[in-house]
């Protein structure tokens, strides 16, 4: 079973809306190489994952990292909402369309239309192209090297990804959280390619990719400056054997650095409350509804 807290994995910077930008991080929620596809990869592996107690520390580290991935999805998906909010700059004064306004004409030249078509300027499962997320992207063979090696592959391009959308916007908002998902993607990398060195495996020879030092952006300098990229928390309120693997020397580092498993997990940030939006047609409880609500909540108290 999973727990819940209403915060966020890392804070979300505050900046201008940018539908253009909220597009290009569709790829990274929705996408081939995506944090969905990172989060149901990871997790149908250690759903599926065959073995004795001796291979519980693979487990372990794959699960983690999957649990993991589900709150990147929800950081991901509410910065493309922040990015999304308010950005046909409607001042909200009258009906909308009212006087031959057209509130939402923006939506026709800007990003993705189906952002404010389809989700009431709210993130979508698909890609930067529209294209929907698909289950067939799981990879899960059963075989637990090849698992590992697609894993640090899907890892190593969804960083490459990362840093081209990086290099695409300077919007704040965006920035952050991809400069967040830029580091713990090389958290991630070092997990697989350390469980594959614990195998045998050598792997050092094609990946990670890209090579370059993820230092020159400054915001995921200030991350990995904080060990963002060095450190991987279990998420197992029971206990967990990952730390047999992810411990000692990174094998990603051309400086010495150490992994660390973390029983504390992340403080987290607060999360952000979405507006109405009458726009889209999408108002929050209305005054009935929210008398009802406060009925309920009276008896409740009762």
């Amino acid at each position: 079973m999973f727990f819940h807290v209403e915060k966020l994995i890392n804070e979300i910077v505050p900046d201008e809306p940018d539908p253009a930008a909220a597009n290009a991080l569709q790829e990274g929620l929705g996408g081939q190489f995506s944090e969905m596809r990172t989060m149901m990869q990871y997790l149908f592996q250690s759903f599926n994952f065959r073995g004795d107690e001796s291979g519980k520390p693979y487990r372990d580290l794959i699960q983690a990292i999957g649990v993991e991935e589900i709150s990147h999805v929800e950081l991901i998906a509410t910065t493309i909402a922040q990015l999304l909010d308010g950005a046909p700059n409607y001042k909200g004064d009258g009906t909308p369309g009212e006087g031959g306004k057209v509130p939402l004409n923006m939506a026709l030249s800007n990003g993705n239309i189906h952002h404010f078509l389809v989700g009431a300027q709210g993130a979508l499962p698909v890609d930067s192209a529209g294209n929907p997320w698909s289950g067939s992207y799981v990879y899960n063979s059963g075989n637990l090297v090849l698992d590992l090696l697609y894993n640090l592959m899907l890892e190593a391009t969804g960083r490459l990804q990362k840093c081209r959308i990086y290099e695409m916007t300077n919007n704040k908002t965006a920035r952050a959280t991809i400069s967040y998902l830029i580091a713990r993607d090389a958290a991630h990398e070092a997990a697989f390619a350390k469980a594959l060195e614990t195998l045998g495996v050598n792997w050092g020879q094609t990946l990670p990719i890209p090579k370059f030092d993820a230092t020159k952006y400054p915001e995921v300098k200030k991350l990995m400056d904080e060990g963002a990229h060095n450190t991987q928390h279990h998420w197992r309120l029971d206990g967990s054997q990952m730390a047999a693997i992810f411990n000692g020397p990174s094998p990603l580092s051309d400086v010495e650095a150490t992994l660390e498993t973390t029983d504390e997990p992340p403080e987290g940030a607060p999360m952000p409350a979405s507006p109405e939006r009458p726009e889209e047609f999408a108002p929050g409880l209305t005054p009935e509804l929210m008398e009802l609500v406060e009925e309920a909540a009276a008896m409740a108290v009762k």
